[in-house]
C-alpha cells in the first residue's frame, strides 16, 4: 500500500491547477523518498536507457542529459510512483477515479549548461489524447527562479496544438496531416506578452501541469546541480491517439499499435490507484 509522509494538494491548488494549468505543491515529496529517488537517477546517468539523450554538444559547457521509460528496470523509480503516495496527489488534481502511470522523464542541466529547453507543450509528442491528464516536475536540487521551467498561466486552454519540438536544437517534428500550429508562427506564442509562472524551489517541492500547459527552461548558468524527474499520469478519459509522425515516447516502435480512441493497455499504461484500492507494480506484470 501507499507509504504516508506526503502532503497532497488542497483545494486551492486543484482550483489554480484547472484554471492556470499548472500549479507549485510546497514540501509535497518526502524526504526519504528525495534520497532515494536521488540515489535511482545517478544509477540512470550511469547506465542509460535505449531513450537517453545528451542535447549538449561534444565541446560545450555543462550536460543537458534526458531519459525516460525506465522505471520497470530501475527499483527506485518504480517504488516511487507505486508506493509514495504520489499517484493519489495526480488524482486529486486530475479529478479522476483511476490513474494509470504514463512514464518518467528525467531532465538534468548541470552547472553551466547553456541549451535552453524550447517553449512546447506535451501532448502532442504522446500516443494519448485526453483532458484529465498531469504532470508532476519534481527537483532533486534547489533551483533558483532563474534556471526553473517556466509556464503560461491558462494556455492548456487555447485549444490549439503545436508542433512537438526537438530539445536538440528547438525545431519542429516532421508532423502533418493534423491541425498543428508552430510557436513561431505570427499568430502564435509571444513569451514577451504571456503570462508566465516559475518558482524557486526546494528539494520537496514539486510543480504539477497539464499536457496542454505551454512551457520551457532556460539554460542553467547558475552553480547547482538542476536535476529533476517529470511523472506523467493519466486519467479516466484518456484514450489512444496516433499522431501523424514518430511519437515521444515511441509507443509504436516499442510494439504497441493501436486504432485512434482504443482503450490503454494495462501492461503498458498499468492501474497505479484507483478509489478504494491501489494496484501494485507486481499485479501489473512490470519487470524488476
Amino acid at each position: 500500500m501507499e507509504q504516508a509522509g506526503m502532503t497532497g494538494p488542497v483545494e486551492a491548488d486543484v482550483d489554480r491547477f484547472r484554471r492556470e494549468g499548472v500549479v507549485v505543491l510546497r514540501r509535497a515529496i518526502d524526504r526519504s523518498w528525495l534520497n532515494r529517488l536521488s540515489r535511482a537517477l545517478e544509477d540512470n546517468m550511469s547506465n542509460p536507457g535505449p531513450m537517453a539523450s545528451d542535447y549538449t554538444p561534444d565541446d560545450g559547457p555543462g550536460r543537458y542529459f534526458g531519459d525516460y521509460c525506465n522505471w520497470q528496470r530501475i527499483a527506485g523509480y518504480r517504488d516511487f510512483v507505486t508506493r509514495s503516495g504520489v499517484a493519489s496527489m495526480a488524482a486529486r488534481l486530475m479529478g479522476t477515479r483511476r490513474v494509470r502511470f504514463f512514464h518518467e522523464h528525467v531532465l538534468v542541466k548541470e552547472p553551466g549548461t547553456e541549451e535552453p529547453t524550447p517553449w512546447h507543450h506535451d501532448l502532442p509528442y504522446y500516443v494519448v489524447d485526453g483532458t484529465q491528464v498531469v504532470s508532476l516536475w519534481i527537483p532533486l536540487d534547489p533551483v533558483p527562479e532563474a534556471s526553473c521551467p517556466q509556464f503560461v498561466s491558462g494556455s492548456h486552454r487555447w485549444g490549439r496544438l503545436f508542433y512537438p519540438r526537438k530539445f536538440v536544437d528547438g525545431s519542429d517534428y516532421a508532423y502533418a496531416g493534423e491541425d498543428y500550429q508552430s510557436l513561431e508562427e505570427p499568430d502564435g506564442f509571444e513569451p514577451a506578452v504571456a503570462d508566465l509562472r516559475s518558482w524557486s524551489l526546494e528539494p520537496g517541492d514539486a510543480i504539477a501541469f497539464h499536457f496542454l500547459t505551454v512551457h520551457n527552461a532556460p539554460p542553467n548558468r547558475t552553480g547547482l546541480r538542476r536535476r529533476a524527474i517529470a511523472w506523467r499520469f493519466l486519467g479516466d478519459d484518456v484514450r489512444w491517439k496516433n499522431r501523424p509522425g514518430t511519437p515521444s515516447p515511441p509507443y509504436p516502435d516499442m510494439g504497441l499499435e493501436l486504432p485512434d480512441g482504443a482503450a490503454l493497455p494495462e501492461d503498458w499504461f498499468p492501474v497505479i490507484w484507483s478509489s478504494g484500492e491501489v494496484s501494485h507494480a507486481d499485479d501489473n506484470r512490470v519487470s524488476s
